[in-house]
């Protein structure tokens, strides 16, 4: 059978698996596995098997994850978090839809130094919902915000996202995080914006918020000072070129655990419980990524990706038509994946054609 059309089937093959609700992780071992055994055989399927988990889990470049987990976990134990939402709620309040705003503003903060989308979203979620409800938000705007503000975990460095990208992807992490830090301030402020023009055409969704006064305003603010110091930590030792990324997380996770000790803010045993949720959370990652990479391994055997730039080339489209469909075809993707599995499914696919347009454009 052709390579390419044993890809394809392994395509469908994984679709069909996630629509039979098995887990993202497993359908792409699955399919891994099985295709490589009905390519070359069972031993070089198993083979490939060993090897993976060895080579990834073993691998120096990986530990940095573990380490930014840890730092968030302890800053999110040590409530950081609320902290800047306090403060973020201080610099919008007098202003219709300050809590909106402030929330949007605290996932961003949270999400630098969490660099977890689900982490942020669900901490914002249990500080900031109830107190937009309280103060009578309209619970589409005080969802909604916590929704999109969790999104910029994505983007905004240390972002655990972005280190999984850059092994698939097989880009530097200092690159990434120098790539999604400017979006990621520009996606805050565009959210903030949008939140500006709800509470002026849809003000009975905002209330009115009472403004506080400059001293207490600035005193609140001074709370984002371990923000900023876990951030130049994480983020600035590496753009620096002080530290490597390894080190810069280990450093930034040792910090977050001084200062929340020296602040009084965590005891020995929510320390111990940050490492143990670690260590779950880095354990269910590489699993993750190790299905993934035999799923890549699997699709590279076949050459499905070489043969859909292939494709495309031959078809004669402009670039922009290309990045067009493929930007509505994450949109899509999008509402029935989260994005850790959307990512892991079509970068070995997408990234040989976007890298093919990119180098044809230059």
């Amino acid at each position: 059978m052709n390579p390419q059309t044993v890809g394809i089937i392994g395509l469908i093959g994984l679709i069909a698996l996630i629509f039979f609700r098995v887990p993202i992780s497993i359908a792409l071992g699955i399919v891994g596995v099985l295709g490589y055994a009905a390519m070359d055989g069972w031993q070089v399927a198993l083979t490939v098997l060993g090897d993976t988990a060895f080579d990834l889990t073993s691998g120096y470049a990986l530990s940095v994850m573990p380490l930014f987990i840890l730092m968030g976990v302890v800053a999110s134990h040590s409530g950081m978090s609320r902290e800047l939402f306090e403060a973020a709620n201080a610099l919008f309040s007098g202003r219709r839809g300050a809590l909106a705003m402030a929330t949007i503003g605290a996932s961003a903060g949270f999400g630098s130094i969490c660099g977890s989308s689900l982490a942020s979203a669900a901490t914002m979620s249990m500080i900031a919902v109830p107190e937009m409800n309280r103060f009578g938000y309209d619970e589409r705007l005080s969802t909604g915000s916590v929704a999109v503000g969790g999104t910029l975990g994505i983007l905004i460095p240390p972002s655990v996202m972005l280190v999984i990208y850059s092994v698939v992807a097989e880009q530097p992490v200092p690159q990434l995080y120098a790539a999604g830090l400017i979006p990621g301030i520009l996606l805050a402020s565009l959210q903030i914006v949008v939140v500006w023009m709800i509470s002026r055409f849809l003000p009975e969704w905002t209330p009115e918020s009472q403004s506080i006064p400059f001293m207490k305003r600035l005193k609140a603010m001074t709370g984002m000072w371990k923000l900023v110091v876990l951030f130049f930590l994480a983020v600035g030792g590496i753009y620096i070129g002080i530290f490597s990324p390894t080190e810069a997380a280990a450093i930034a996770a040792f910090g977050a655990i001084v200062i929340s000790v020296l602040s009084r803010q965590i005891t020995f045993a929510n320390i111990v419980d940050s490492m143990l949720e670690t260590v779950r959370t880095a354990a269910m990652l590489f699993f993750i990524l190790i299905c993934a990479f035999l799923f890549a391994y699997f699709l590279v055997r076949t050459m499905l990706p070489a043969g859909l730039v292939d494709w495309v080339t031959g078809m004669g489209w402009p670039s922009w038509v290309v990045i067009t469909v493929l930007l509505i075809f994450y949109v899509f993707m999008g509402c029935l994946l989260e994005s850790i599995a959307m990512m892991l499914i079509t970068v070995p696919v997408f990234l040989p054609l976007v890298r093919d347009i990119v180098n044809s454009c230059v």
